[in-house]
């Protein structure tokens, strides 16, 4: 697991001279990745999230890989795409953690494979469509944070692609993301294949922002560069469902990865501004918020450390809410608060993903044997427990991170990924808030094997449609065996001597 290693105990070099390393060119490995990408998006426009009238494919000469057979092998299309893309992932990390690359080959790998995504139908999640439904209903004069898409009576193509569950369900999202929506909306109207292109350009932006905070971060927090590259970029959960999908956490990670390096270079005002703007696109970014305090109370002077986390803290509020009040009447143009009531929506989606709502399944399957119940009471009940859990571990990891610096950073990715957990819902991407900011830490080679496990097994638990597979148990199993065997090749290539064996039989009609 990651560790707090302090970097000034170990010589350094400059940023620019661990980008410019000379190292070999996995060409190979890159190409293998890319080809599975390409594969991905092709099969996309079958077994991907398609719209309900597609103009490229509809009833033309190529509609039959959404139906029957040609679905069948357009998903066939697809999984072999996304084999490739963890098999090059894989590879590319075995380099890595050899010294053999650097992190240059790391950003182009990761440049190849996201490529051809951008003009791919959503891949693993139709949110994307839900965004611009929620853009079209602030673009039109209405309150996302009311009602759903469904009250629109404009952009037809917009509304109908809206998943059904979220046709009537108000927004989750803070203002100024719906604010973004609204721009694309505006821009491209009815036109659902732009809007989706337009918004995963948009959503580069902050691609380009964790881009360029990691390797000051990775200074700062004494990782590896090039690892971190390959966990927080390179990675499935980035490339297939951040960028592929696309989701909005990869414009809230970029204020959250650059606040917390101003917060490190002790450029507090700045810092605490700019996760406050990353809380209002996605509201987890506040998690990060009260271990900014502790970073900035260790960098006073002063011998009270009590005085000095009262400092800091009241500069801290004084300084998020002027900026949270005016982001949500810059946004809304109003102070819409109802957009705290919009974060219950998610909660619907119920699943054993999350840990809580699982445990309570089990235990009503348990009941269910002997007395007719209803899940409901189960669910609540362990959801509830989980959340006193969180706050509990939270407020722990908080008071951990008083020490401030890596610490109080540690803690907060820690927090992050606990409340991906354990909070209702737990989504495949939602992994990528804690993993960002911990790829900037030292990592031992078995650990980052448990996180290509479980990037594979996140990424493959809903299908290519974004429809949950979680109760296919046969589907699970082989996700589980892929998983598994995912994490053993980073260690040791070929791990179960599959492509030894394969190659046996011709060596020996050589012989």
């Amino acid at each position: 697991m990651a560790t707090t290693t302090d970097p000034a105990q170990k010589p350094s070099t400059t940023l620019a001279e661990r980008l410019l390393t000379p190292s070999r060119f996995p060409y190979r490995t890159i190409a293998m990745g890319t080809v599975g990408s390409t594969l991905l998006m092709l099969a996309a426009f079958g077994a991907g999230g398609i719209l309900i009238k597609d103009p490229v494919l509809g009833h033309g000469p190529l509609s039959w890989i959404r139906y029957g057979h040609g679905r069948m092998l357009a998903n066939a299309v697809l999984y072999t795409g996304f084999g490739l893309v963890v098999w090059a992932w894989v590879r590319l990390g075995r380099y890595v953690l050899l010294g053999r690359v650097g992190s240059r080959p790391v950003l182009v790998a990761a440049g190849c494979w996201m490529a051809p995504l951008l003009i791919s139908p959503p891949l693993f999640t139709r949110d994307v469509f839900s965004y611009l439904g929620q853009g079209a209903q602030l673009l039109y004069g209405l309150d996302p944070y009311a009602n759903g898409p469904a009250e629109l009576d404009v952009l037809p193509n917009v509304v109908q692609n809206v998943h059904p569950l979220w046709q009537t369900t108000p927004a989750p999202y803070g203002p100024l993301f719906l604010l973004i929506s609204k721009g694309v909306v505006a821009t491209t109207g009815d036109n659902m294949i732009l809007g989706v292109i337009l918004m995963r350009v948009v959503l580069l932006a902050g691609l380009a922002g964790t881009l360029w905070a990691l390797p000051r971060l990775v200074k700062h927090l004494g990782g590896k560069l090039p690892v971190a590259l390959w966990l927080a970029v390179a990675s499935p959960m980035m490339v297939i469902h951040l960028f592929g999908g696309p989701h909005n956490d990869l414009m809230m990670l970029a204020f959250l990865t650059i606040g917390v390096l101003a917060a490190l270079e002790r450029k507090h005002v700045l810092a605490i501004v700019l996760v406050t703007i990353g809380m209002l696109i996605k509201p987890t970014a506040a998690i990060a918020l009260p271990f900014l305090v502790w970073i900035w109370a260790n960098h006073l002077e002063g011998d009270s450390k009590v005085r000095n986390f009262f400092r800091a803290g009241a500069a801290s509020v004084g300084l998020f809410l002027p900026v949270f009040v005016a982001g949500t009447w810059i946004s809304l143009g109003s102070l819409n608060l109802g957009w705290w009531s919009g974060l219950k929506a998610p909660q619907l989606i119920a699943n054993w993903l999350n840990i809580p709502t699982g445990i309570g399944e089990v235990f009503y399957n348990l009941v269910h044997l002997v007395v007719d119940v209803q899940v409901s009471p189960f669910v609540t009940v362990a959801r509830a427990a989980g959340m006193l859990l969180l706050i509990a571990f939270g407020a722990r990891q908080w008071w951990l991170g008083r020490g401030g610096g890596t610490e109080a950073v540690y803690r907060a990715g820690i927090s992050l990924l606990a409340v991906a957990i354990l909070m209702p819902p737990t989504l495949p991407w939602y992994l990528t808030w804690g993993f960002v900011l911990l790829s900037a830490f030292k990592w031992q080679p078995r650990h980052l094997a448990v996180v290509v496990a479980v990037s594979v097994f996140v990424t493959l638990v809903y299908y290519p449609t974004g429809e949950q597979a979680l109760y296919d148990w046969w589907f699970i199993a082989l996700v589980v065996v892929a998983s598994l065997y995912s994490a053993a090749s980073l260690l040791r290539p070929d791990p179960l001597g599959l492509i030894d064996a394969w190659r046996r039989p011709e060596k020996f009609l050589r012989d």
